[in-house]
């Protein structure tokens, strides 16, 4: 079913090529959508990988192989179904992922721990393994095609096609990152609810890669919510070729390397931003700021109970200035909070101040900034220097509708 493209969508940057990476796409047919559906990426050998994953407990076969995988420090392929998640199928499903990391594998002559794969959609289906082995078969004499297509093919309920790109300079040599992701709703962190790759030719040691991703990942995709909902197959991975020439990165201690760290932080904050604005039915980009926390920790606990409220996000929907509702949501957030030093404000303008409503409260600049298609709100807790900032989007009809029908 094709959806109508998000209104806070924005255009597919032109990212540039990897040394070492190669995607291709081909229709393996796990659905009748008359489109791509299996990506499969190439890496050259001595490819560094690293990955966070969902927290999920009901997680996918391949989510737990990849969480095991990633271990091993190594990458040459990645393959994504898309219109299937694979996720509780039991072994029928893990028989169908050890195929492909098979078929794969025996193709490159490398271990098919080297070879990793994703799978999104519908929950409760086993990945049909004759599909799968016909899909795999085609993308290992496919054409290579253009990042746009693989942000495309891995895609799902998405509007649009998302990707990102940054650089660095690893003391004479410049690097670059390509990524893209897929992801609308059924996005609470908890991790990283969606699927994510970056691309990057820089040379870095796998765990230093990892640091960088993980750090990234806490202060991105962990910051994002459309429904509150964890998935059940979600991953970010990264895969560094080395061929940018640079010396091996290892870790803080080398030169440049947090010129490398803020790249991957770009990139990871750019890509979490677009899949807020695909979320499923929004309208507007909400971001909360919250300020005053007992620790940066907690100031992000209670950002994510207020992006994460029906009510907050129903109120900006509707465009009402209802920062009643976020009092609501602070207190429940479980973070220390005290009534009588809690300050709330909606873009720029404060509602509310120590515990007290403001008697020179104007709303017509808020009910102005809401009607907008950017959203900000303030909370400052007044209680340490911890500091937070979450991303959301609203809640409206359109979400009901897209998750109502999705099985259709």
């Amino acid at each position: 079913m094709a959806y109508p493209v998000s209104p806070l969508a924005t255009p597919f940057p032109a990212l540039p090529e990897i040394a070492g990476v190669t995607p291709h796409i081909v229709r393996a047919g796990y659905k009748d959508w008359g489109r791509c559906d299996l990506t499969y990426v190439t890496l050259d050998e001595g490819t560094a990988v690293a990955g966070v994953f969902t927290r999920n407990l009901c997680c996918s076969t391949e989510v737990e192989l990849g969480r095991e995988n990633v271990k091993l420090g190594r990458a040459r392929a990645l393959v994504v179904n898309a219109g299937n998640s694979n996720a509780f199928t039991g072994y029928r499903g893990r028989e169908a992922v050890e195929q492909i990391m098979t078929q794969v594998a025996d193709h490159l002559g490398c271990p098919k721990e080297q070879v990793f794969v994703s799978s999104t959609g519908v929950i409760g289906v086993p990945l049909p393994k004759d599909k799968a082995r016909e899909g795999v078969a085609k993308a290992l004499n496919a054409a290579p095609c253009t990042w746009e297509e693989a942000a495309q093919t891995i895609s799902t309920t998405d509007t649009f096609a998302k990707g990102a790109t940054a650089t660095a300079m690893i003391g004479s040599a410049k690097v670059t990152i390509s990524a893209i992701i897929k992801g609308s709703g059924m996005i609470a962190p908890d991790m990283a609810t969606m699927l994510g790759y970056l691309f990057t030719d820089a040379a870095v040691e796998p765990a230093f890669l990892q640091e960088c991703l993980s750090a990234a990942n806490m202060r991105t995709f962990s910051c994002i919510t459309v429904d509150s909902d964890t998935s059940t197959s979600d991953t970010v991975l990264a895969f560094a070729t080395g061929k940018a020439g640079n010396a091996p990165l290892a870790s803080f201690d080398s030169p440049s390397a947090d010129a490398f760290s803020a790249a991957i932080h770009d990139v990871c904050r750019q890509l979490a931003h677009l899949v807020v604005r695909d979320g499923e039915g929004a309208q507007k980009f909400i971001a909360v700021t919250v300020t005053g926390g007992v620790s940066d920790e907690s100031a992000r606990k209670v950002g994510m109970a207020i992006a994460n409220s029906p009510l907050v996000k129903t109120a900006i929907a509707g465009e009402d200035a209802n920062w009643g509702r976020v009092v609501m949501a602070v207190g429940k957030a479980g973070e220390p909070a005290d009534r009588d030093k809690l300050s709330i404000g909606f873009g720029g303008t404060w509602a509310a101040r120590e515990g007290l409503p403001l008697a020179d409260y104007d709303e017509a600049p808020v009910a102005a900034h809401l009607k907008g298609q950017e959203v900000t709100i303030e909370v400052d807790l007044g209680l340490g220097e911890g500091a937070a900032t979450v991303w959301t989007c609203d809640l409206t009809h359109g979400y009901i509708s897209i998750n109502a029908d999705y099985r259709s």
